[in-house]
């Protein structure tokens, strides 16, 4: 059996040995662009340590739209460069990491009185291929009225012109985000979630040295010790900013809400992903089919409430429903077919005088006079390059204060690293494995469909579940029953789960695409992990509270 190395069962004893080194980086965040600065300074042989206050991808980094894409609406803002950019990085993210970034064909209908019209759309579909050096098999393809309605029959036929296909990447963003982790880890950083940035240690000199944390798993603190210290928190970057600057000087961040409402299939089934315009307030919104289910997405509002506590309102849904009953009429969605949500938020960065939907998605680096570096703004697709801007910044600083120690530092590959479980060389390659993973199986009564769940969650790691399911084959006799406990071992073993909400929300996805069937399973996987942790009836109760809880949240709108 592989051995260990990223369990929520020894992440107390992670911590304890953390808090006797010193560390060349410290990262704090553990989403997308923590995960993905941790993975690149390890890589060019930093020693790194990242501290997440909750679990790992629990706040942005696992309520996207799900969509590894260059963001076709920034050509009207002219941001060439960010199209380009995250366009080009599209591919590298899939290359990188087939096993969960899936090619994804969508449809562009072009309508009256729409933001683009046909030859706008045809010449802005162009530069976004060009833009993006998309391979040929997969550039833009331009349909007339009766072409668009064969691609998508439920589209809405009084304003419709025509449409464009073009392809965009599908993705699990809290399995992209824990791959990462993983891929860090395996190479040496320490990564450990519900720890939190209490507090900064300084030098003489009034630069940050250090952090204490609080471990809110076992309400112990400790001080962690780093050259230095990267604020990559997302939404609560300022936050982060006024523990070590109350004034917080200089630019800020301006959050906005998007919120996704899920329908099951069958209410909403279509053909692929559809990304049109709202007749409300000319926006645009995705619907992505998804196994079972359908999600729509996204609404752009200023949001100021809690950070830690966004929340789907009953303006969100009727906006969302609105969007999709305009443009699928036949659909005649209702709050009653909504059988999950997601709400998240996006850090931009303020500017005076602009509307949610006209604020930039680039990043920025912003440096303190401590010596912090916080780093905001940027969408889930251009993660890599945000890490590898803010690892040039800490390798120039750290060969600047001690040349001889890290003059050797190798520069980004991050761009030619597979991440965890993502060993492929093409298409057929994952193809191929599944085939054999399936044949292989059949003795422990896994069906193709399972393994085919199971490969694009893991990839390559399939292998370790698949061999303990091996294992449990003499004591556990239902070969469903194996399966989700060898799953759950996996998560609790290899991706630091520690309760329910972990492993059922972000590392499985399942309370948001697969609810249904979450009242059967639960309570099992609940036992199941009460006996891998040794949780007390007290502990397990809790554990199962606050998963019910965030059960009920997906579908209570106020």
């Amino acid at each position: 059996m592989k051995k260990t190395i990223f369990s929520g069962i020894h992440r107390e004893s992670i911590l304890e040995e953390a808090q006797n080194e010193e560390f060349d980086l410290l990262v704090i965040g553990g989403g997308i662009t923590g995960a993905g600065i941790a993975l690149d300074a390890t890589v060019r042989g930093l020693k790194v340590m990242l501290v997440e206050k909750k679990d790992f991808a629990w706040g942005t980094s696992s309520r996207s739209t799900k969509l590894i894409h260059g963001g076709l609406r920034y050509l009207k803002q002219l941001e060439v460069g960010l199209v380009r950019e995250v366009g080009l990085e599209r591919a590298i993210v899939h290359r990188n990491a087939r096993h969960i970034v899936i090619p994804e064909r969508m449809l562009l209908p072009i309508i009256e009185g729409g933001e683009l019209g046909k030859l706008t759309s045809s010449m802005a579909l162009w530069v976004y291929d060009y833009l993006a050096g998309v391979k040929s098999k997969e550039r833009r393809k331009m349909l007339s009225k009766e072409d668009t309605l064969k691609e998508e029959p439920l589209l809405r036929t009084d304003v419709l012109k025509g449409g464009g296909i073009y392809y965009e990447y599908r993705t699990d963003d809290a399995r992209l985000t824990i791959e990462n982790l993983k891929s860090a880890q395996e190479r040496g950083a320490k990564c450990i979630n519900y720890t939190e940035a209490i507090e900064y240690f300084y030098t003489d000199k009034k630069k940050v040295k250090g952090i204490k944390v609080k471990d809110h798993i076992t309400n112990k603190f400790y001080d962690l010790h780093a050259k230095k210290i990267v604020n990559a928190t997302g939404p609560w970057v300022d936050e982060v900013r006024q523990l070590d600057d109350i004034r917080l000087t200089g630019k800020r961040l301006h959050l906005t809400k998007g919120v996704h409402l899920v329908v099951p299939y069958e209410r909403l089934p279509i053909q692929q992903a559809v990304y049109f315009d709202v007749d409300a307030d000319k926006r645009m919104v995705f619907a992505i089919p998804r196994g079972r289910v359908t999600y729509v997405g996204t609404t752009d509002t200023h949001y100021t409430s809690e950070t830690d506590e966004p929340h789907t309102n009953d303006k969100d849904v009727d906006y969302v429903l609105k969007a999709a009953n305009y443009m699928f009429p036949s659909a005649n969605l209702t709050k009653n077919d909504v059988t999950s949500s997601w709400a998240g938020l996006r850090p931009l960065i303020y500017e005076e005088g602009k509307d949610p939907s006209e604020l930039s998605r680039k990043d920025e680096i912003f440096y303190a006079d401590s010596g912090l570096i916080s780093i905001a703004g940027g969408k889930l697709t251009g993660y890599r390059k945000m890490a590898e801007r803010v690892v040039n910044q800490v390798v120039k600083f750290l060969q600047k204060e001690q040349p001889e120690q890290y003059k050797k530092l190798e520069p980004c590959t991050t761009d030619k690293i597979r991440i965890s479980g993502g060993d492929f060389d093409s298409k057929r390659a994952l193809k191929t494995f599944i085939k054999k993973r399936t044949g292989e199986v059949t003795q422990i009564g896994l069906t193709k469909a399972q393994v085919v769940d199971l490969v694009y969650k893991y990839g390559t790691n399939v292998d370790i579940i698949i061999e303990k399911a091996y294992e449990l084959y003499a004591e556990v006799s239902d070969a469903k029953e194996r399966l989700q406990i060898a799953e759950m071992w996996y998560g609790i073993h290899y991706e630091m789960c520690n309760n329910l909400c972990d492993y059922l929300v972000r590392r499985t996805g399942r309370l948001y695409f697969e609810r249904d069937s979450l009242p059967e399973l639960y309570p099992f996987i609940a036992d199941e992990m009460a006996k891998e942790f040794g949780w007390d009836a007290i502990q397990k109760a809790t554990a199962i509270a606050e998963f019910e809880k965030e059960y009920m949240d997906v579908v209570t709108f106020n």
